[in-house]
């Protein structure tokens, strides 16, 4: 399935751009931006936005039945592949949407599903640190281009996490 890219320069955050796509419409897509000025994890924590990282949040028609644990662990799966083949670093998932190298937070991922004109849609916020890390107080953080002697561009990651899931939107809605 083609995801059609919106992208913006900044906004408060990406997963609250796809809820207004989906509100408006659009069945599936995939938000871009430089900047958020309101990115946000679970629980309302705050996602702390550093230029040059990884800002998206892909969204799709989900089946009614969702089993949205299975899901997480399906998206933090995809990617740990992407980051792992990037760096070839040893990478875990702190459950439930946290993806690790050394211990160290490089991603986060926040899940939301929508509810419009009796249809269920999943919105797929990730966090990639490719630049830089925010620094957390109790809590260890890295990025991509920590690891590379080439560093990589957001864009390039982008493109990586776009394709991946224009290829698995059918599988992530079978295993639900």
């Amino acid at each position: 399935m083609k995801l059609k890219t919106f992208r913006y320069n900044k906004v408060k955050s990406t997963n609250d751009i796809a809820i207004k796509k989906i509100n408006s419409g659009y069945t599936n897509g995939v938000v871009l931006t430089n900047m958020q000025s309101r990115g946000r994890g679970r629980h309302g924590r705050i996602w702390i936005s550093k230029n040059g990282n990884l800002f998206v949040s892909i969204f799709f028609e989900i089946k009614k039945n969702i089993n949205i644990k299975k899901l997480t662990i399906k998206n933090c799966e995809l990617i740990e592949s992407i980051i792992t083949k990037i760096i070839k670093k040893k990478i875990s998932i702190k459950k439930p949407n946290d993806i690790l190298v050394n211990k160290a937070k490089i991603c986060g991922i926040l899940q939301e599903i929508v509810e419009k004109n009796n249809k269920k849609y999943i919105i797929i916020g990730i966090g990639i640190n490719i630049i830089e890390s925010p620094y957390l107080k109790g809590y260890k953080t890295t990025f991509i281009n920590k690891f590379l002697n080439k560093k990589i561009s957001k864009l390039i990651v982008f493109n990586k996490v776009k394709t991946l899931y224009e290829k698995k939107i059918k599988y992530l809605n079978k295993c639900m």
